[in-house]
């Protein structure tokens, strides 16, 4: 037990003097290179994602899309997100975390490329839930990457910016959508752009991105953590002295330790954080789903044209280019807890605006247009805060895992029950938009009430209290 104990004192002294000699290096071009490289991992996943809300509208009368088909369309491909994203959450942690992207970016995109082949709706739904399994994959992959190779000060500027490409490729659909709507070919046309980057995108992510120094420091392998380090350092510009084997401490294990079970996420010490990420998480992704997949069917069931429900929509993510970068800004000014809160309580105004716009007469689509700019700076650009903070939550060994398996279990309310449940609902304004602002509501409470504030080293705000040490320590490893 007390060789036990030593070594993982000494494990934790390397992580952390290997996160701090990360956290030393200078913001430079070579970290604005890795974000755009997720970036452009985060749009094409994006664009395959929310496709989705288009399709619904420019592929019925092609198609001749029956209720049902329309019904499992906007619910079944975030179902098989979900699926992928635990199949995910298995092998994440221990195997490379490029690999798990890589994999998710590849099938994504192959399926997208086949959208124009479909001649039925069973054929689009068959390609548009093999896309959602694939998305699973690489949707959440970028935050447990990024969390380990961005110095902790540049965190932020890392979800702002991934968050904005994001927020584009939403952005673009609607517009798109609208340039088509009308065209038979439509359906088939905006699904061009996310499936050549299948060409593209593979590449970028295999040649642009290294490994986590964290992983293979966990995996036995110091000295490739090292050369990583160094490698980095060296594409910074050498500003801070390269790290030698020795600065990690003596007596470094060349054996992987043995990774925590998934029980570890729930075990005491751990389990809070898990719960509260998985719950901030759900009721920023209903606010998401709902308006990528839902809010131009909900527009046009509700009476407003085809063309200007597209237009809203593109108006709504559009708005949360700027409120990402500000919420990227803010988080380190204010904490994680009290953007996330903010976001999600100043969301309410904006909904209730887009609830009752149908009684403001003439005023009606300025009253929806103000609500949806509302709504956009708010709870749809909280992004750039929850999913840095969900990936805050868990340590090294838990950190592919705990972020892919949180995102997958908010997404069955967020992504597949919650759009399963309003879809009905559409027709109804008060009641859709009223059952967003509920959700939004109860998620600005919870990281004030249970969360706490992780801004610092991920060695000293996860993983290296030693509460969790000996409750993971109790529990057999994998």
């Amino acid at each position: 037990m007390l060789l036990a104990a030593s070594s993982a004192l000494s494990g934790r002294s390397a992580g952390f003097l290997l996160g701090q000699k990360l956290d030393s290096i200078p913001f430079s071009a070579y970290h604005l290179a890795i974000i755009l490289v997720l970036g452009c991992v985060g749009f094409v996943e994006g664009y395959d994602l929310a496709i989705g809300g288009s399709l619904l509208i420019l592929a019925k009368e092609p198609l001749h899309l029956t209720s049902e088909q329309v019904h499992w369309l906007a619910v079944a491909p975030t179902l098989f997100v979900v699926l992928g994203g635990f199949t995910a959450a298995t092998i994440s942690d221990k195997i490379s975390r490029k690999a798990v992207m890589q994999v998710g970016v590849v099938l994504s995109t192959f399926f997208t490329l086949m959208i124009p082949l479909a001649q039925d709706g069973t054929q689009l739904l068959i390609i548009r839930v093999l896309t959602g399994y694939g998305i699973g994959f690489a949707i959440s992959a970028p935050f447990p990457i990024a969390a380990e190779l961005m110095p902790k000060q540049h965190r932020r500027t890392y979800g702002a910016i991934y968050e904005v490409m994001l927020a584009s490729a939403f952005t673009l659909l609607p517009f798109v959508g609208y340039l088509l709507a009308g065209n038979p070919n439509g359906f088939r046309i905006i699904a061009l752009p996310g499936g050549l980057a299948l060409g593209i995108v593979p590449l970028l992510v295999h040649f642009g991105l290294p490994e986590s120094p964290r992983w293979y420091l966990r995996r036995g392998m110091p000295q490739r953590a090292v050369d990583t380090v160094n490698q980095m350092i060296r594409r910074c510009g050498n500003r801070v002295p390269t790290l030698r084997l020795g600065d990690l401490g003596s007596n470094l294990s060349t054996v992987a330790e043995r990774l925590p079970p998934f029980s570890a996420l729930f075990a005491a010490g751990q389990r809070q954080w898990t719960i509260v990420g998985i719950l901030c998480g759900a009721c920023a992704g209903t606010a998401y789903y709902s308006s990528a997949i839902l809010v131009p069917k909900a527009l046009v069931d509700q009476g407003t044209a085809v063309s200007l429900s597209f237009g809203l929509s593109t108006l709504l993510f559009m708005v949360t280019i700027p409120g990402k970068f500000f919420t990227g800004f803010i988080m380190e000014i204010i904490g994680r807890r009290w953007t996330i809160t903010y976001c999600f309580a100043g969301a309410i105004p904006g909904l209730a605006l887009m609830a009752f716009a149908h009684r403001a007469g003439d005023l009606a689509t300025v009253v929806m247009c103000a609500g949806a700019i509302i709504t956009g700076l708010t709870v749809l650009s909280s992004f750039s805060a929850v999913r840095v903070y969900l990936s805050e939550q868990f340590p090294t060994s838990l950190r592919g895992r705990g972020h892919t398996f949180s995102e997958a279990t908010g997404r069955i309310f967020a992504g597949v029950l919650a759009p399963y449940l309003l879809e009905p609902q559409t027709h109804s304004a008060p009641i859709f938009f009223g059952s967003i602002i509920a959700v939004v509501a109860c998620g600005a409470c919870i990281p004030l009430l249970f969360g706490r504030e992780t801004v610092g080293q991920l060695e000293l705000v996860t993983a290296n209290t030693a509460e969790r040490e000996e409750d993971f320590e109790a529990i057999p490893a994998v």
